[in-house]
């Protein structure tokens, strides 16, 4: 019986994977692609949602890590992974339009927890999801994170993050406890 885990590898991002985890993460949040899984954001931004300066740097930073994740060779996910103290920062998460709803995600999310608790002795994984994405943070709320209520505001008239299509969007910090 094959499971969403079956033949996956998981390694850290190089500099050479950069321009596929760009189109990667691109293809799972903004434009008509990401519509056809449902972690698209094309709704509420338009733009972009990185690009390679930015995956780039969190490539190359030495407290954080891009967990990329294949099936077959091919890439099919991916997660940033950042060590800040006592807990992990989880973010850049995407899976392929066409492999969401699989449970996939689960899959990964759980390894990105093992690896933080093993390689870095965190104890909690933070991560911040735009307060308007409610299937989203009920995905995150069903894998054990919590809402907090603390929000930070939506870089506005940053276009690096995309260009909003409405005047309330904030990112709502979660966290989830891992011991």
């Amino acid at each position: 019986m094959e499971t969403a885990a079956t033949r996956l590898t998981f390694r850290d991002a190089a500099d050479s994977d950069v321009e596929a985890l760009v189109a990667l993460i691109e293809s799972a949040y903004r434009g008509d692609s990401s519509r056809a899984g449902w972690t698209t954001e094309a709704d509420i931004l338009q733009g972009q949602r990185t690009d390679a300066e930015g995956v780039r740097t969190v490539v190359e930073a030495s407290d954080s890590k891009l967990l990329t994740v294949e099936r077959d060779g091919t890439l099919v996910a991916c997660c940033q992974l950042e060590h800040r103290g006592d807990h992990a920062y989880f973010g850049m998460f995407a899976v392929s339009p066409a492999l969401q709803g699989g449970g996939l995600g689960k899959v990964i999310i759980a390894e990105a927890e093992r690896t933080v608790r093993e390689v870095w002795g965190a104890t909690e994984m933070h991560m911040t999801v735009i307060s308007v994405r409610e299937d989203l943070i009920a995905w995150y709320e069903r894998r054990g994170y919590r809402r907090t209520g603390r929000m930070t505001p939506f870089p506005y008239g940053d276009e690096r993050f995309g260009i909003p299509q409405r005047d309330d969007l904030a990112f709502e910090l979660l966290v989830k406890p891992l011991v």
